[in-house]
């Protein structure tokens, strides 16, 4: 009878270690799963399978599935953004924001990437500061070639793709870093070009506020342009633009957030 109740717990014993043995290794497979599928991003076929049939309907800067707004709850925040869409390095910008410990998210196209390398690595490598998407060839994002600002966007959800994960690979490759937040060129986008950066990881990173109106807003502007600040709110400058006025209304911007109560933060 004793030898009878022995097996019996025996038994048990080998069944519970199986069972737990099975739940770990689903687990495990689970987790390689979707840790695969967020390193890898859908396919290209794939994603024009399921939108090439579709045509969009919107286009904008503030469409739904943009984050504009990141409000704190226990205290109030800013983000400070800055785009380099090409051409040159505001040295002298990302230098101030440094010096102030400030901390700043930065949209970065492939194009100034590739002639900034060296900077671009001192930026990634740089804990202040987000480093986000800013596209391949700095196009709005539309799936038949909409335009804005006489900028021709993408025209085929193939351009859609490949604006967004030509860069989305240079960065990756650079800095062993994903980005999860992609601001277009200009900004705008359709409805299905946002679904297709969802399905691939991304966030889209709009704004709250026209910080520098794409390196033109003269310094008085800037500054008047904080007054629209709230809790959360996205600002948009540009760090590629050396000769605008960008970086002298930074130095007053900066300082007047502080004095209001806000605390920097990045995407």
């Amino acid at each position: 009878m004793n030898q009878a109740k022995v097996l019996m717990k025996n038994k048990r014993v080998i069944l519970s270690f199986i069972f737990i043995t099975i739940c770990a290794s689903v687990g495990i497979i689970a987790y390689i799963f979707l840790h695969q599928k967020h390193l890898s991003p859908p396919s290209i076929e794939s994603i024009m399978a399921k939108y090439e049939h579709l045509s969009p309907t919107q286009w904008g800067e503030h469409l739904e599935g943009i984050t504009s707004l990141l409000p704190d709850k226990n205290k109030p925040v800013v983000y400070l953004t800055f785009d380099a869409c090409g051409g040159a390095y505001d040295k002298a910008l990302i230098d101030y924001l440094i010096a102030h410990n400030i901390q700043a998210t930065l949209f970065i196209n492939a194009r100034w990437i590739r002639k900034h390398r060296e900077d671009f690595l001192l930026l990634a490598h740089n804990p202040l500061f987000s480093i986000q998407n800013h596209g391949t060839n700095h196009r709005p994002l539309s799936v038949n070639g909409k335009s804005i600002y006489h900028i021709k966007g993408t025209d085929s959800v193939r351009g859609v793709y490949e604006e967004i994960m030509d860069n989305d690979r240079l960065i990756f490759t650079l800095t062993g870093k994903r980005a999860h937040y992609f601001r277009s060129g200009t900004a705008y986008y359709d409805e299905i070009a946002i679904h297709i950066a969802k399905d691939l990881g991304y966030k889209i990173g709009g704004f709250d506020v026209l910080g520098d109106g794409g390196a033109t807003f003269s310094k008085e502007k800037i500054i008047k342009q904080v007054q629209k600040v709230r809790n959360g709110s996205i600002l948009i400058y540009h760090f590629n633009k050396p000769q605008s006025d960008t970086f002298a209304g930074i130095q007053e911007v900066v300082p007047l957030l502080l004095e209001k109560g806000y605390h920097f933060s990045k995407l």
